[in-house]
């Protein structure tokens, strides 16, 4: 194809920062870089952050994306990833760096082959021009109205230190920043320009700030300018993909094929939700109920909620059946609830109480009364002889009972599908014997 005249949406100009700034400056180098290099454009994807810089995505004649703060690296990465053969330039600002700065670290630790230009006004421009990780010591800002007196983020010495494989310092005014960032570009691995810049609506007025002191600023804090690290590298995308060269149409996991060896007497959807305790194994036992539901040639879908503690408070599993494929995970209201403990009926009981008479509630008798219309079948596991104290076994006796008095499909296809975990099998056999049985 013919290279364009330029990347820039003519159409949209002028850009829309406040007059002075110098993010259009570095849009403009930018711009100048692409030409040179003559990119094809659908091979080029820009990727802004939030902030004042995530303005700048809108005027590119590219495929751009637009994220969340901080996180414009992780997107870089993902379509890097999916696509190694486009050229990925990220465009974030000092206080994307400071937010997404684990981001900024890792990208750097793989090498992957994006650029970064920072857009580095020292200060966050959009929301009031707070301080950054960037602000000079004595930088006056709306929240150091004494001075900045944490020290500045090395963004150059931090990514060179991770693993980066290009980096470099400059400010919006080198004349020759096209060509360090068509430089940049045309890298393999990470490459990263830290460009400093002028925040005229609040980081300037505030300390009398212009472009010479920015290179005084740098020199003051040590921090080295222009190419700081030029070296060859090992670029991710292409690195992983020839690792898993020889997995290259293959799934990711081994297939694990279910065969139907069990008739079922379902006649479409059936909704069930298991509502129990973290510990309980609530999550295993409706698994073990899933692959029994296949067994017996049926579509099954699994969904577990607990809190982040994990070990305390409730265990819910939802678990939908159908002869058809199952296009839509969420339960409105459930057909069938086992209701095991105190946590889990706690969460359920709203759910509960919508449930009508043609649906069927098993539920510990200790746990009664409830509000609903539902039909009750009462669970007594104090009956159970030695699995009345094995409170971890008491799911899968609820599921045994509710598939030998619904007979949805056959308890045998459970049991098969139990044994399926061998060092499980005995013990969970045994509470299915003891709940039927």
């Amino acid at each position: 194809m013919t290279a364009p005249h330029t990347y820039i949406d003519q159409t949209r100009l002028p850009y829309f920062f406040c007059p002075g700034c110098s993010h259009g400056r570095i849009i403009d180098s930018l711009n100048q870089a692409l030409t040179q290099l003559a990119i094809n454009p659908r091979n080029l994807v820009v990727v802004t952050d939030i902030g004042c810089v995530g303005l700048s995505d809108k005027y590119f004649l590219t495929n751009t994306l637009h994220g969340l703060h901080g996180r414009s690296l992780t997107y870089a990465t993902g379509v890097k990833l999916a696509n190694p053969d486009l050229k990925v330039i990220v465009l974030i600002g000092d206080g994307g760096c400071g937010i997404g700065g684990h981001h900024l670290i890792n990208a750097a630790r793989r090498d992957i082959g994006v650029t970064t230009l920072v857009f580095n006004n020292l200060n966050y421009g959009m929301t009031g021009g707070e301080h950054s990780v960037t602000t000079p010591p004595g930088g006056v800002t709306a929240t150091t109205h004494h001075g900045q007196i944490e020290q500045p983020l090395d963004i150059c010495g931090t990514v060179a230190i991770n693993g980066a494989s290009f980096v470099a310092r400059t400010t919006a005014f080198d004349r020759q920043l096209p060509d360090l960032i068509a430089k940049a570009i045309q890298h393999e691995g990470f490459s990263l320009i830290d460009i400093w810049e002028l925040c005229v609506a609040y980081y300037v007025p505030s300390n009398r700030f212009n472009k010479k002191r920015l290179l005084e600023t740098m020199s003051a804090l040590n921090f080295s300018s222009g190419v700081i690290l030029d070296k060859p590298g090992r670029e991710y995308s292409q690195a992983y993909r020839q690792t898993t060269v020889e997995q290259y149409g293959k799934p990711a996991l081994p297939e694990k094929p279910i065969e139907t060896r069990y008739p079922h007497n379902l006649q479409g959807r059936f909704q069930v939700i298991i509502a129990g305790a973290a510990g309980m194994k609530i999550g295993s036992a409706a698994t073990a109920f899933s692959r029994g539901a296949v067994l017996s040639g049926l579509w099954a879908t699994q969904r577990n909620d607990y809190p982040t503690t994990v070990k305390a408070g409730h265990s819910i599993s939802e678990v939908i059946l159908n002869t058809d494929e199952i296009l839509s995970t969420g339960i409105n209201k459930p057909n069938m609830v086992l209701a095991l403990f105190p946590e889990g009926l706690a969460k359920t009981k709203q759910t509960i109480a919508q449930m009508t008479s043609d649906d069927l509630l098993f539920i510990r008798s200790d746990l009664l009364p409830v509000e609903t219309q539902a039909r009750i079948i009462t669970l007594d596991f104090q009956s159970a002889g030695a699995f009345r104290r094995k409170k971890e076994y008491w799911a899968v006796m609820a599921i045994a009972r509710a598939l030998r008095e619904t007979g949805v499909y056959p308890l045998e296809a459970f049991k098969e599908a139990l044994a399926l975990r061998p060092q499980f099998a005995s013990e969970n056999l045994a509470a299915v014997q003891a709940a039927t049985g």
